[in-house]
């Protein structure tokens, strides 16, 4: 396994060794041994999810605060979705900063989103199937939000604006700049 850095402080792409033959291929897709070793990161995980969206659905973005904050380490199981992570930790180099890379199969790329960190994907393909292993369990009391078009993060998420299909929830959300830090 091959750890990449990002423009962001602690978020790293993680990029599986694969061995292939006529057969078809097998990778080890996580090792919390070697990540924490390369690095020096807690990699344990409680909880994994899995969704599956449709063409042009964005979900994102969302945290969780407090003492139920989560790392997540995503990817995309089926299909082909832009992931974004964006640092929101108030003490970090790269506060504001945000970074995507386009997660599929074929590709079998993973990111890892520490904490603190806001996380939104779009689906560029007919449909995707995402996986998030989370190292915290999920506390509704503690989620945080910022809008997907803020104006401030100016994220490009790859997909037309009239192709976006959002959840309520996820049309009615902060901005940056009104986020409680």
């Amino acid at each position: 396994m091959k750890i990449k850095e990002t423009p962001l402080k602690d978020c790293y792409i993680i990029e599986p060794t694969v061995f292939e033959d006529e057969r078809g291929y097998f990778y080890e897709k996580f090792n919390e041994q070697k990540f924490e070793e390369l690095t020096g990161l807690n990699g344990h995980f409680v909880q994994d999810n899995i969704s599956k969206s449709s063409y042009g659905v964005l979900r994102g973005l969302h945290l969780q605060k407090g003492e139920h904050a989560q790392a997540k380490l995503v990817s995309c199981l089926e299909g082909k979705v832009f992931d974004v992570a964006v640092d929101l930790r108030k003490d970090s180099p790269t506060f504001g900063k945000w970074f995507g890379v386009e997660l599929t199969p074929e590709n079998k790329l993973q990111l890892y989103v520490p904490r603190g960190f806001g996380h939104g994907f779009s689906v560029l393909s007919e449909t995707a199937i995402f996986s998030y292993k989370c190292d915290n369990f999920y506390d509704k009391e503690s989620e945080g939000s910022v809008i997907w078009n803020d104006k401030d993060l100016n994220i490009d998420w790859k997909l037309p604006k009239d192709a976006i299909i959002l959840s309520e929830k996820d049309q009615n959300l902060p901005t940056f700049a009104e986020m409680n830090f």
